[in-house]
């Protein structure tokens, strides 16, 4: 584009953005669209200097604008785009479910935990069980079992420092290592 031409443009932008911007906001009704018209209007007639420029710019510009306007008027008949509020569609608040990644880890952890309680010693497992997932009392299950109630918490004790140094450490995996790990904690 000439220098000439390229001068007369800033002084076109400054004399016709407001009034192209109250006309388009008229005409499609909306402030937003009405300045993305006029951006894509003021983009289309700068490009269109390159090869000649207009007698009468403003006609040439208020036109391309216009052009613009009603295609997009079209458009929005065609398949209508409602003016919602954004808040609606984005939620800005966190997700209450899970994501991906946070499912898989709780998958290993649960698989860990299961691997852990299947390597306890027998008395341990089976006392943990009863009062994790059948929730009895030390002594229900001291009933059920037919021991004493302080054999109970100490295999109940046993049981869940045993499960706590598996899940620590995830290279134990048979009870000889857990009932090393038991005896070096009760040397402690």
């Amino acid at each position: 584009m000439p220098k000439k031409r390229r001068a007369h443009f800033p002084v076109l932008y400054a004399a016709t953005i407001t009034p192209l911007r109250r006309y388009l906001a008229r005409l499609l009704g909306s402030h937003d669209d009405a300045q993305d018209i006029a951006h894509d209007a003021y983009a289309r007639v700068y490009k269109a200097m390159d090869t000649k420029w207009p007698d009468r710019p403003e006609a040439f510009l208020f036109t391309t604008a216009r052009h613009l306007a009603l295609n997009q008027i079209k458009r929005r008949q065609i398949a209508p785009v409602q003016n919602t509020d954004l808040s609606n569609i984005i939620e800005f608040t966190p997700a209450t479910t899970p994501g991906v990644e946070h499912l898989v880890m709780a998958r290993e952890e649960w698989l860990r935990l299961e691997a852990a309680i299947a390597r306890l010693p027998a008395g341990c497992r089976q006392v943990l069980l009863l009062r994790k997932v059948e929730q009895l009392t030390h002594a229900e299950i001291a009933t059920t079992l037919g021991i004493a109630i302080s054999t109970v918490e100490k295999q109940h004790a046993r049981a869940l420092r045993l499960l706590r140094a598996a899940l620590q450490d995830p290279s134990q995996n048979n009870c000889k290592n857990h009932s090393e790990a038991d005896g070096e904690a009760a040397a402690r």
